[in-house]
């Protein structure tokens, strides 16, 4: 009997030993692991800046303020603005509303002009006119980049990084974007409905 027990003692510690497994990681799997890790810091970080700056919601920067009358001089603002992750300046310039946008940091991102369809370059206006005859012609915008600063815009939904017309136009119940180079060159943009 002590001789059974022994043996399947024996057996239980050896299948046991089969079956464990190596607690040691190889020195690349420690290194996908830190790099993970790293990765998922810095995401939260990220998150957490942005969850910052929405409790914010109400309070354009000061920092921002100044920045304007740096960038525009003493122009009258009409209204200031937050939004998710920019501040906002809508004011009149030359005769034209403006709307000027600040990053976190105060710089500027770039600026909206409110223009007219013949404001566009006569190569775009012509093309939009024959492609898009039976379109009705909207709101016409001009964005300016700013090309000092790396950060992107936010237009209708898509990210822009370039100076570009924006024209909105509209068919029954369809309403669509282009998009217009400043050399003329049209493309679709997006849809809106």
């Amino acid at each position: 009997m002590k001789k059974l027990m022994g043996l399947s003692a024996a057996i239980f510690f050896l299948a046991a030993a089969v079956n464990a497994q190596s607690s040691e990681a190889s020195p690349t799997s420690e290194i996908k692991i830190d790099k993970e890790a790293r990765a998922s810091i810095n995401k939260e970080k990220k998150e957490d800046r942005k969850a910052l700056r929405k409790l914010k919601e109400n309070e354009v920067s000061g920092r921002t303020e100044e920045a304007f009358i740096s960038d525009f001089g003493n122009i009258p603002v009409t209204n200031w603005q937050r939004l998710d992750y920019f501040d906002e300046a809508d004011f009149i310039k030359d005769g034209q509303a403006m709307s000027a946008f600040y990053d976190e940091d105060a710089n500027l991102v770039g600026t909206a002009t409110t223009k007219t369809f013949e404001d566009l370059p006569e190569q775009a206006q012509e093309y939009i006119n024959k492609k898009y005859s039976d379109y009705n012609i909207g709101a016409v915008i001009f964005y300016d980049d700013n090309e000092q600063n790396q950060r992107n815009m936010e237009l209708y939904n898509l990210q822009i990084d370039a100076d570009s017309y924006f024209v909105e136009l509209k068919k029954d119940n369809k309403e669509i974007v282009v998009q217009v180079t400043e050399n003329g060159d049209v493309s679709y943009y997006t849809r809106l409905s």
